[in-house]
């Protein structure tokens, strides 16, 4: 092989390579996910925080969300035990619905209690 079809060769690999690469990346945005959820910002957070506070009694505000496929606002709370209450409030900022956000990744298959 000589030096010439040899660096064709490697930057035809490398050009694959990218391409590739870039593929993937495009594939994956394209996926969408949490990525595409925006937070509440400015007033509405003041007000969606405390309503969201004032429904659960306590704990603080971890994450929230605009638009949620359930309501207009979703706040998350985080309660001092570590559980998680995801909170739906209207666009007046009234609760409209709230549920335990219940951690899927402790499963207890196979685990004998015996």
């Amino acid at each position: 092989m000589t030096k010439g079809n040899r660096w064709l060769l490697t930057g035809g690999a490398l050009v694959l390579l990218i391409i590739a690469a870039f593929g993937g990346i495009a594939a994956a945005g394209a996926i969408g996910g949490d990525d595409n959820e925006q937070p509440i910002t400015g007033p509405a957070l003041e007000k969606a925080s405390a309503a969201a506070l004032a429904h659960t009694g306590e704990g603080t505000v971890s994450e929230t969300e605009v638009g949620d496929e359930d309501s207009y606002y979703e706040v998350e709370v985080t309660l001092p035990d570590g559980s998680q209450v995801d909170v739906q409030l209207d666009e007046e900022f009234n609760v409209v619905g709230s549920e335990a956000d219940v951690d899927d990744s402790s499963d207890d298959e196979g685990v004998d209690d015996n």
